[in-house]
C-alpha cells in the first residue's frame, strides 16, 4: 500500500471518529487570538484562510450551518501553475477609498484618499502544507499620513496520525495603519506560532490542545511577548450537541510594565438545533496576577459565542459576542473589552452578494501598576455594507461604504469617520 493510500485510509478512519469535533481546534485558536479584538479605523482587505488539503475534511462539522463557498463537489478549478507536489496560486487585490475623520494624531481628524495594492501568492506544498506571502503598498493623498509598505506571511500545516489531528501555524505581519488605540499611524510587528491537536478518546469524548506564542511590538508604544495554552475535554451527549470543560494558562512578558500570569476556567456548548440554526458559546473566569508593583489581581468574566442562522439558501445571518482581557499597547495598561456584532449575507439575482455588518465594542483601560494614569474608556460603533460579484470565474469586484465612530473619555482620541470606495481582486 503506497503512502497516498495510507494517508487516505487514515483520513477516512479519523473522519469517522473525529468529525463531530473537527472544528474545535480552530475554535480554540480563535478563543486565544487575543489581538483580534482590536478596533479598526480602516477595515482589512478580505482574506480566506487556507487549509491544507489533508485537513480540509475537518474544516466543516455537523455543527456548521454555513457551507464554505467553493467547497461543493465539482466547483474546484484546475490550477495552471502546478509542478509535481507544488501548486502556485497567485492573487492580486486593489482597493481605493475616500475617508474623512481619520486621526493623523490625537485631536487631528483628516480626510484622505487611500490606495492599497496587494499582490501575493499562495504555495501549496503537497497535501499537508500551505505558504502564503502578501505584501501591501498603501498610498495616502493627504501629506499628514505617510505612505507605507507592509507584508504578511503564513505557513500552515497539519496531518492525521491515528486518532490525532495535528496542526501547526507560523505567521508574521508588519503594518503601519491608523489605530484607534493610539489615535495615529502606528507600526506594528507580530510573530505568532500555534501548535494544536485534537484527539478522539472514544465515540463520546475527545481532547483539544492548543499552545500559542505571540510576539507583539509597536513603535513608540508598549511591546510584549505572550505564551498561552487552552485545553478542552469534550463530551457528546447526542448528535449535534456537545459540551466541554476547558483550562487555560498564560504569561505576558511586557516591556516597561509589570509581567502578568493568567489562568482561565471555561465551559463550552455547541448545539445545532436544526439544519438552519446553530449556537456556540464558551465562558468562564480569568484570574490575572501582576508579578510586580502594587496592583491587585484582576478577576474577570470572559466569554464568546455566536449564532448562525440560514433561513434560506441565499440568506445567512450571524450574531456574535465576546469579552476578553488583553495587554494594551499603551504603557501600564490592560484592556477589558466587550463586543457585540452581527452580519447578514444575501445573494441577489444569483450573481450579486450583499453583505451588511455592524457592532458595538466597549473598551475599558485598566492601570496595571497603580501609576495614576487616567481611566480611559472607549465606546466604538461601526457599520459597513458591501455589494460584490464575480467575473471570469476567478475575479471579484465590490463597492463598499462604512461608518466608524469612537467616543473616548480621553480628549483627542474620539473620532467619527465615513469611508466609501471600491475593490477588485483576482485569485487562482
Amino acid at each position: 500500500m503506497n503512502l497516498k493510500m495510507k494517508t487516505q485510509g487514515l483520513l477516512v478512519r479519523a473522519s469517522r471518529n473525529i468529525r463531530l469535533f473537527g472544528g474545535a481546534v480552530l475554535l480554540g485558536l480563535l478563543m486565544m487570538g487575543r489581538r483580534s479584538q482590536a478596533q479598526q479605523v480602516i477595515s482589512a482587505a478580505p482574506t480566506t484562510p487556507e487549509i491544507p488539503p489533508a485537513l480540509q475534511p475537518f474544516e466543516t462539522t455537523e455543527m456548521d450551518v454555513f457551507v464554505p463557498v467553493g467547497k461543493a463537489p465539482g466547483q474546484q478549478m484546475t490550477q495552471p501553475f502546478r509542478y509535481e507536489f507544488l501548486t502556485l496560486r497567485p492573487h492580486l487585490f486593489y482597493r481605493f477609498l475616500y475617508g474623512d475623520g481619520i486621526l493623523s494624531a490625537p485631536g487631528q481628524p483628516e480626510h484622505t484618499m487611500i490606495q492599497e495594492i496587494i499582490p501575493g501568492f499562495l504555495l501549496n506544498i503537497g497535501d499537508h502544507w500551505a505558504l502564503d506571502y502578501t505584501p501591501t503598498w498603501t498610498l495616502y493623498s493627504n501629506k499628514h499620513f505617510r505612505n507605507t509598505f507592509g507584508q504578511a506571511a503564513t505557513l500552515t500545516g497539519g496531518t492525521v496520525y491515528g486518532n490525532w489531528v495535528l496542526g501547526l501555524s507560523q505567521s508574521y505581519a508588519v503594518s503601519t495603519e491608523p489605530q484607534v488605540e493610539t489615535a495615529t499611524q502606528t507600526r506594528q510587528e507580530i510573530y505568532s506560532t500555534a501548535v494544536n491537536g485534537s484527539y478522539t478518546i472514544n465515540r463520546k469524548m475527545s481532547l483539544d490542545l492548543v499552545v500559542n506564542q505571540d510576539f507583539f511590538s509597536a513603535d513608540q508604544f508598549q511591546s510584549y511577548r505572550e505564551w498561552s495554552t487552552m485545553n478542552w475535554l469534550n463530551y457528546q451527549f447526542w448528535p449535534r450537541f456537545n459540551v466541554a470543560a476547558g483550562v487555560g494558562l498564560g504569561y505576558d512578558d511586557v516591556e516597561k510594565s509589570p509581567a502578568m500570569l493568567f489562568e482561565q476556567y471555561q465551559g463550552r456548548v455547541n448545539w445545532r438545533a436544526t439544519d438552519k440554526i446553530s449556537f456556540q458559546f464558551h465562558g468562564g473566569l480569568e484570574d490575572r496576577q501582576f508579578l510586580s508593583g502594587s496592583r491587585s489581581d484582576l478577576l474577570n468574566p470572559v466569554f464568546g459565542g455566536g449564532i448562525r442562522y440560514q433561513p434560506f439558501e441565499e440568506t445567512k445571518i450571524s450574531l456574535n459576542a465576546d469579552r476578553v482581557v488583553t495587554v494594551a499597547i499603551l504603557q501600564n495598561q490592560v484592556t477589558e473589552s466587550v463586543s457585540l456584532s452581527g452580519g447578514v449575507n444575501q445573494r441577489l439575482f444569483g450573481r450579486l452578494y450583499l453583505d451588511l455588518g455592524g457592532g458595538y465594542q466597549s473598551i475599558k483601560y485598566v492601570d496595571s501598576e497603580n501609576s495614576g494614569l487616567p481611566n480611559r474608556k472607549d465606546d466604538y460603533l461601526f457599520f459597513n455594507t458591501r455589494l460584490s460579484t464575480s467575473f471570469l470565474k476567478r475575479g471579484t469586484v465590490a463597492v463598499f461604504y462604512q461608518i466608524n465612530d469612537d467616543s473616548s473619555s480621553l480628549t483627542g482620541y474620539g473620532f467619527s469617520s465615513h469611508q466609501v470606495g471600491f475593490e477588485i481582486g483576482f485569485a487562482y
